[in-house]
């Protein structure tokens, strides 16, 4: 024991080492291996004298000891493992195995220069693992899994292939089954390793151990026996767990690698080798590894040996199937590496060009082969690549997913199943993860350059989804075509669930505004950090920097557009190639000069069609002609020979059949080829004939419908004599000959397989036709790929040049509009798949995942607000419930009945007008249970309930009830059972025939089906109703009203349940808030008031009652102040009472308002508009209980409730105002109109009793209230200011309206109550609310706003503006105006000038009634505030009076001039002496009847004219004596002009002796009194003396000294009228005769006599004035009359009178004169 346990000595390598140098001592053969037990020996003996010093040697192997004493020890175990010997190679190996998992071996092992004892037993071990021997197989992987394992070692290069290359020869020519999986786990352990160091950099990192399971996923089943698995997962992990604990011992790499290990290449080249180079290279090509480290050196070595081992074919020397199996291991752990790849391989440039050369490489030539384990493992790789690499892989996985998958997937008649199955299991796992859905689409069917990859997969699934096409050959069979369809839906509805997740998810971060920029078609950029499925980090997250860009949705739908139009453009070439130029230069796609579509043509990198691009070459048109000259001069045959060159030049295009398209080609091909080499013919003829030839020989070497082929000498014969006489060299057209009969002239699409024209296009538009025939999936694994090796190194040539162009770049987008471009892609081939599995199969997990697809299909169309394709979903799904034929139904319609509830509950807030076919079917459930249970809709709809909406009534339970007695025969019943089409209102309206027993059981055992969906969840779509966004709720009440006026419009079966469920809905979202339910009432009231309007009776009077149960519960809601909602709520009720012709419905609305008014009167607010609008309606019915019935209610409203309507705005006042103005104008009961008035009175006492005293407030406060009507905007004006005004204004506003009313009492009753109530409450009007009733109410009924309807014209007076009104309401009128100006002087102060203008009015008026008015009113006013008036205001008076005087002459004066133009006849009696005549003689036969009704009129306006001027005198007059005491001078002065202009007015009068004379002809003809002018004469000197006396006796602030003048002045002017009639012709004298002249006494005439008697009292108050006068003044001013006072001595006079006064006159004036 002791020895045992020193065995080796006191060190760590001793321990090691010493009992397996013991026991290869004890194991050998002592005669065989003599050398080999002295050797241990020896290295017993040494290790006996190390031990462990704390030093350590750098260059040592062994941990602790020299590096002489570590080669020394180890060289005995280098023996053994030579030696062969199984008993001596498995201690060596046990003891290698502890000195690389304990860690006592360490350095770098590469090859004999670095550590050549450590690589020469490295190498010793891989030669024990190919001896054979199964018992040292495992301990050889052991130890070169520790090996690799270890921290400490570092194998690297040569010695790194070898040890994959022992683990690949144990798997492969291995006999036990669990050695080959062991072999196979460590390989892939060791592939783990050594890409975990790559991509760390380090060799300290945390590994991973692999599962042996999932190794077994593809192959090598069938090496399991047993507990296989559970053996070699365990002997990988003890491996793994023998290698870790010595941190401390690490491998230090020498301080240059430290100093490479994290450079990072900037750029790298691509490394160019050929196939058969990449195979005889064992060691690895150049990698150009100056700036990379050891360990990632290593790294790329491993894999790209491993892409070589996996691109090997058979050859003879090889064994098929151990060939078949390595490249089978190879893939496997290419397929683990890239599955445990970290983020280096996308960062990092030199691992991503790995895969592109050498990975890429190896799954485009195993593409070839058609076994179906290296399949599935290249689409493994290939979902790696796609899932983890595709942001640096985006050329490559545009080449590899249609020749790996979109190949198989279209193959749809002849496909493998087990490989067609791979596909679509990759498509699943593609589809799973959204971010890749996204990036596809994006990357590839966004890109020009790009084929469309996403719609190549939808429409491939589609196709699969359809099956094979009816009458076609296919190698499937029933179940197997089943599952494919089944598999292929089930892909397409797991797309459109990521489409949903993405969207769901992208919203959720924060882009909540995406469905309201759809018209815009933009959002903002983002970048995607979505995470795959697996648990990995996604390939865009790690890698935003590298090939990558964001991109948002304008620009790729920008990028989509331009390739759609492209390709559109394409195909049309393809058809017509015309027209496919013209398109393409119409819309810019092409250049539009013909160099440019010839380059385009020539490139043709865009799918053009070879064939029909010759054929375009070869038209005659002019601009085609153009473009040909173009391409063909494009070409440089410069040096070329001409077989070389007519080769190059056919090779893009194929030559057209008609003859002389490929003349005009061949000629210019001729030309150019001369052109570019001048010496090569004599001329282009020669060229042109020898193409032709060239083209023929080619036809006939190569066609095989050619059975005579042309032999060299013929060939030789036929071009003699072209080169212009001469023959060409026979030489040089033999060898012309061999090289075209050799080589056949193609075009470079003449490799193609054979595809439809789409594809031949698509494919040519990726340069992918040549790829493309590498895949024919019938090539056996063990053909070489041959001739296929240029075509491998031209798509390298494609890698490389796409590598450098700007659409490589991949890009990212986080815009969740992009999803509306890939709908536009998809949705009509998902429609296809679900709609036509859904109708064609009947298992129910098939249906289930169409309606599943249905159902995330209309989430994302609805979110996405796409209206025609979510539409077109959600009415597939409706269609599929075949509620429109229920006796057809079977158990998916019923799950598409669910899905339809399904898609309501989820995705209710994006369906808007989708939820009218949702809600038909849920109208259709609920007919089909109604009649189930036997119950008759047409009772419902004519059976009006009265109870509330809340009230359930329980139904029958069970379909028995459809079997009672009877109700088979019902007509509703057998009209579902016939069915009809989806689109029919009414299910089975249009249908007849006779139903069956059969179909009525088949409809009643449906019926029990449709028992899986009860009622709950039925409702729970309305309930849900009340969780629908604002939008939402608006579309789902419209969509509701829509089906509901379908039920009630049936003509067969009409029903209420959406009318119910329309109230029920309301009644869930009245809590919402008031926009959003003011917008859904705006629906509901368009509908009930459509319905309120319809011809059927029972279904009005239904909607009616339905909405009194809405109001009813909506009034139980408290509304707050200046809200106008519970107005709007009721509007309904206004329109139908407004315009529906029933009787009945009218007057139940009347009823129905009453009702609720009166029993919710305290919540009533905004309501009342409505309220007093239905009544103002009924005001005006033509049925009389209507009008009474409403009446009575506003009678009750008024009396009892007149707070609650003062209470809400001056709105509803006004609307209550109205309403009793309407009954005012009722044609039934003259009590109701003057009722009415009085109810308006009252309401005037019941505003005062409330205390709404209008306080002066500054214009700001308050808030406007609408005017009652367009005059009152002033008033309102005013009263803005003032709440409680406001409520003054309609009431007002509405007397003053009714006073213009066609009925008299009206107008009489509401004018006097009109003045009462602004007499006894104008005391709490504010000042500006009076200025307001004054300018708004009051003045209009003076100056016309309210104009008066004219019954008569001899009962109206004419008003100031020339309307009519009673002369009673008049002066009544107008004088209770100057008692409010009176009564509110203060306030009305500043409406004095008004009112003075009305008083003015009435004064001016040509009738002596209104004057009279006018008269008394202003005597009234300047009466009571004369003290109170200013002297301005004074002014104003007067010259409003003064005005009135003068103002009416010039009109009267005209009217005169109309008698100028009329002759009146003398009498037959009649003689000279005019002042004799006689006119008795005249009578109404001497005029004609139109000049005597003018002169009727002329005697009528003259007398008005007087009567008015002299009260306007009188007026002035009494003003004058009553106020004299505050009149100023300048007052007096116009008193004085008022008494001047109208004595002118008379003494003008006076003077018309002509038209007097006619006057009184007139008036003696129609029998009437003359116009009294004299009097007015005398009554106006009179009056204007009197004045002027009294002025100069009382008045001492006037200038006495201009009155005098005035009073003299008028005196002479007295005493001028009083002698114009005693003498005729007195008048005409201008001044006094200086020269006495003797005159005539005559006496005088009995006419002068009576003028003079008329004149006599004005003449002696004049000469008794003048006597009055003082003495000074009479000295001043007696010589300008003194002549006049002689003349009255001179002249005779009718009274003594005249005597008397004259005597005075000289006695006191002249005398004192004469006689001082």
């Amino acid at each position: 024991m002791l020895a045992s346990h020193t065995l080796g000595g006191p060190s760590r390598c001793g321990r090691v080492l010493g009992p397996p140098l013991d026991k290869i001592i004890k194991n050998a053969a002592w005669r065989k291996h003599t050398h080999l037990v002295s050797s241990c020996k020896s290295a017993l003996d040494k290790l006996e004298t190390l031990s462990d010093t704390g030093l350590s040697d750098p260059t040592s192997p062994l941990l602790g000891i020299s590096s002489s004493d570590a080669n020394f020890v180890l060289n005995p175990i280098l023996l053994a493992l030579e030696t062969n010997y199984v008993k001596v190679a498995e201690p060596a190996l046990e003891c290698t195995f502890k000195l690389f998992s304990l860690g006592v071996a360490r350095g770098e092992i590469h090859g004999n220069v670095s550590n050549p004892i450590l690589y020469k037993i490295v190498e010793a071990v891989c030669k024990v693992g190919g001896i054979g021997e199964e018992s040292l197989e495992l301990a050889v992987l052991r130890v070169l899994l520790s090996a690799i394992r270890c921290p400490c070692v570092l194998i690297r290069g040569d010695c790194l292939l070898n040890v994959v290359r022992t683990c690949y020869n144990v798997y492969l020519r291995g006999l036990n089954g669990t050695n080959q999986i062991c072999a196979k786990s460590v390989l892939a352990q060791i592939m783990l390793i050594v890409f975990t160091r790559a991509e760390e950099d380090s060799i300290d990192v945390s590994i991973k151990t692999v599962s042996v399971s999932e190794l077994l996923e593809f192959s090598d089943k069938n090496l399991n026996e047993g507990s296989s698995i559970y053996h070699c997962q365990n002997f990988v992990s003890e491996v793994m767990s023998a290698s870790e604990g010595v941190p401390d011992l690490k491998l230090s790499q020498p301080s240059k690698d430290q100093e490479l290990q994290n450079v990072d290449l900037k750029t790298s080249k691509w490394e160019e080798e050929e196939i058969g180079e990449l195979e005889a290279k064992e060691g690895g090509a150049e990698s150009g590894s100056g700036g990379v480290s050891k360990i990632r050196e290593d790294g790329f070595l491993v894999f790209k040996n491993l892409c070589k081992l996996s691109m090997k074919f058979s050859s003879q020397e090889n064994d098929d199937q151990i060939l078949l199996r390595g490249k089978t291991l190879s893939l496997e752990l290419l397929k683990a590496v890239m599955d445990n790849g970290g983020s280096i391989w996308r960062s990092n440039v030199r691992f991503l060009n790995v895969i592109k050369q050498y990975l890429c490489l190896s799954l485009l030539k195993n593409s070839a082969l058609s076994v179906m384990s290296i399949f599935q493992l290249q689409s493994c790789i290939f979902m790696s690549l796609l899932t983890k690499y595709r942001t640096g892989l985006k050329d490559e996985i545009g080449i590899f997913f249609p020749m790996l998958i979109l190949r198989v997937l279209e193959n749809v008649l002849q496909p493998s199943f087990v490989q067609k199955m791979t596909v679509l299991n990759l498509l699943e796992k593609i589809a799973a993860d959204s971010q890749i859905i996204i990036d596809i689409f994006v990357n590839y069917d966004c890109d020009v350059d790009s084929p469309n990859i996403f719609e190549r997969i939808v429409n491939g699934l589609l196709k699969t989804a359809l099956g094979p096409p009816p009458a076609s050959a296919t190698t499937l069979s029933a179940v197997q075509d089943i599952t494919f369809r089944h598999e292929s839906v089930n892909c397409l509805v797991s797309i459109i669930k990521s489409m949903g997740a993405w969207m769901d998810q992208k919203l959720t971060i924060g882009d909540s505004d995406l469905r309201k920029s759809f018209k815009s078609d933009t959002a903002a950029e983002g970048h995607s950090t979505l995470t795959a499925e697996d648990g990995t980090v996604s390939d865009c997250e790690l890698q935003p920097e590298m090939n990558s860009e964001l991109s948002n949705a304008a620009t790729l739908e920008q990028r989509r557009a331009y390739k759609i139009e492209l390709q559109k453009g394409v195909s049309l070439f393809n058809r017509k190639p015309s027209k496919g130029i013209e398109f393409l230069i119409n819309t810019k796609k092409v250049g539009n000069s013909p160099e440019e579509v010839a380059a385009f043509l020539k490139s043709n990198t865009t799918g053009l069609n070879e064939a029909m691009i010759g054929d375009y070459l070869g038209e005659r048109e002019d601009f085609a002609l153009k473009v040909m000259h173009a391409y063909v001069d494009s070409f440089d045959f410069k040096s070329m020979d001409f077989g070389e060159a007519i080769r190059f030049f056919l090779q893009g295009f194929r030559l057209p059949g008609e003859a002389q398209k490929i003349d005009r080609i061949m000629e210019k091909f001729a030309e150019r080829y001369c052109k570019c080499n001048p010496n090569s013919f004599t001329s282009a003829d020669t060229a042109y004939v020898l193409a032709y030839s060239v083209i023929m020989l080619n036809t006939d070497a190569h066609n095989s419908m050619v059975k005579d082929k042309m032999n060299k000498s013929d060939f030789i014969r036929n071009n003699r004599g072209i080169d212009d006489g001469k023959d060409l060299p026979e030489e040089y057209l033999g060898a012309l000959y061999d090289q075209i009969v050799n080589n056949e002239i193609k075009m470079n699409a003449d490799s193609s397989a054979p595809q439809s024209m789409q594809a031949n296009s698509l494919n040519k538009l990726l340069g992918l036709d040549g790829i493309l025939n590498l895949v024919t999936w019938k090539q056996t694994e063990e053909k070489a790929l041959g001739a296929n090796g240029l075509l491998i190194r031209q798509i390298q040539e494609q890698f490389k040049a796409k590598s450098g162009k700007s659409e490589s770049v991949y890009h990212s987008v986080s815009d969740v509009a992009i999803l509306r471009f890939m709908v536009e892609v998809c949705w009509g081939p998902m429609l296809a798949a679900y709609s036509v599995t859904l109708d064609q199969s009947d298992d129910r997990i098939a249906t289930t995942q169409c309606l599943q697809g249905f159902r995330h299909a209309v989430h994302v169309t609805a979110v996405m607000g796409m209206q025609t394709q979510r539409d077109a979903f959600v009415t597939s799904t409706a269609k599929f419930t075949f509620l429109h034929c229920a006796a057809d139904m079977k158990q998916k319609n019923v799950d598409a009945v669910k899905a339809i509830i399904s898609i309501a509950i989820e995705d209710g807030n994006h369906l808007q007008d989708s939820w009218e076919h949702i809600l038909t079917c849920l109208s259709r459930i609920e007919h089909l249970q109604l009649l189930g249970e036997g119950s008759s809709t047409d009772t419902s709809i004519l059976s009006v309930p009265n109870t509330e909406i809340d009230e359930k009534v329980p139904k029958p339970s069970g379909i028995q009830s459809l079997k009672k007695k009877g109700s088979l025969q019902n007509p509703a019943v057998m009209a579902v059972v016939r069915g009809g089409s989806y689109d029919s209102a009414a299910v089975g309206a249009n249908s007849s025939g006779l139903v069956t027993p059969e179909q009525i059981n088949q409809f009643i055992a449906n019926l029990n089906l449709l028992e899986q969906i009860g009622s709950s969840e039925l409702n729970h779509v309305f309930v849900h109703s009340q969780r629908l966004n604002s939008e939402a709720i608006v579309a789902f009440v419209k969509a509701l009203c829509k089906v509901s006026i379908a039920e009630l419009q049936s003509p067969t079966d009409p029903r209420v349940f959406s009318l119910t469920k329309l109230v029920e809905i309301a009644h869930y979202n009245m809590n919402r808030i008031r926009l959003v339910w003011f917008r859904i009432w705006n629906v509901l009231s368009d509908f009930f008031v459509s319905v309120g309007l319809s011809e059927n009776l029972s279904v009005a009077i239904f909607v009616m009652d339905s909405l009194r149960q809405l109001a009813m519960k909506f009034l139980e809601r408290e509304e707050l102040a200046n809200y106008n909602f519970q107005n709007e709520f009721l509007r309904p009720f206004v329109i139908v009472m407004q315009k529906s012709n029933s009787i009945e419905i009218r007057e139940l609305i009347v009823r129905y308002v009453s009702q609720m008014v009166l029993s919710r009167v305290s919540n009533v607010k905004s309501g009342w508009k409505s309220v007093f609008m239905v009544f103002t309606a009924a005001a005006v019915d033509e049925r009389k209980n209507i009008v009474l019935l409403a009446f009575g209610t506003m009678e009750k409203i008024v009396r009892e409730y007149f707070p609650h309507i003062s209470e809400t705005d001056a709105s509803t006042f006004s609307d209550c105002v109205r309403c009793l103005i309407k009954f005012t104008n009722s044609k039934f009961d003259s009590d109701i109109s003057l009722n009415a008035i009085g109810f308006l009175r009252f309401c005037a006492i019941k505003l005062a009793e409330g205390g709404l005293v209008c306080a002066d407030k500054s214009p700001d406060d308050g808030s406007s209230v609408s005017a009652v009507t367009k005059n009152d905007r002033d008033l309102q004006s005013f009263a803005d200011s003032d709440d409680h005004a406001s409520y003054w204004v309609p009431l007002l506003a509405g007397l003053s309206e009714l006073t213009s009313d066609s009925k008299l009492a009206i107008r009489k009753s509401s004018t006097e109550v009109l003045f009462n109530v602004l007499k006894d409450h104008g005391h709490l009007f504010s000042r500006a609310f009076w200025i307001g009733v004054f300018s708004s109410v009051v003045l209009p009924l003076f100056n016309g706003a309210s104009p008066v309807k004219q019954d008569s014209p001899t009962s109206k007076s004419t008003r100031p503006d020339g309307s009519t009104w009673d002369p009673e309401i008049s002066a009544a009128a107008v004088l209770s105006l100057v008692d409010l100006v009176i009564r509110f002087f203060n306030v009305l102060r500043p409406q004095l000038p008004n009112v003075v203008s009305i008083l003015a009015g009435y004064l001016k008026s040509t009738k002596q009634g209104p004057a009279s008015t006018g008269v008394s009113a202003t005597y009234r006013l300047t009466g009571e505030l004369g003290s109170r008036f200013s002297k301005d205001e004074w002014q104003e008076i007067l010259l409003a009076i003064k005005e009135a005087a003068t103002s009416t002459l010039p009109g009267f004066m005209k009217i005169l001039r109309s008698m100028d133009d009329i002759k009146v006849p003398e009498n037959s009696r009649s003689s000279t002496n005019t002042e004799t005549s006689s006119d008795h003689g005249l009578t109404k036969d001497d005029l004609e009847e139109d000049n005597l009704q003018t002169s009727a009129y002329v005697v009528s306006k003259m007398k008005s004219f007087i009567a008015v001027q002299l009260l306007i005198m009188q007026v002035i007059t009494d003003i004058y004596k009553a106020n004299l005491q505050f009149l100023v001078a300048s007052n007096i002065n116009i008193i004085v002009e008022i008494f001047s202009s109208i004595t002118s007015h008379a003494q003008q009068l006076n003077s018309e002796t002509v038209l007097q004379k006619k006057i009184k002809k007139v008036c003696s003809i129609l029998e009437t009194s003359e116009p009294p002018m004299v009097h007015f004469e005398n009554e106006a000197y009179q009056n204007y003396l009197n004045f002027l006396q009294d002025l100069i006796k009382n008045n001492s602030s006037a200038p006495k000294e201009m009155n005098l003048r005035s009073l003299v002045a008028v005196c002479e002017k007295i005493l001028l009228i009083y002698l114009s009639c005693t003498d005729y012709n007195y008048a005409r004298q201008q001044k006094p005769v200086e020269i006495p002249v003797t005159h005539w006494i005559l006496p005088l005439g009995i006419a002068k006599k009576e003028k003079m008697a008329a004149r006599t009292p004005l003449l002696v108050s004049a000469l008794k004035a003048l006597s009055c006068l003082e003495k000074d003044s009479c000295r001043k001013y007696i010589a300008d009359i003194f002549h006049l006072l002689v003349d009255l001595v001179r002249s005779d006079h009718s009274s003594n009178e005249v005597q008397h006064a004259l005597s005075n006159i000289f006695q006191a004036c002249i005398g004192p004169i004469i006689m001082p």
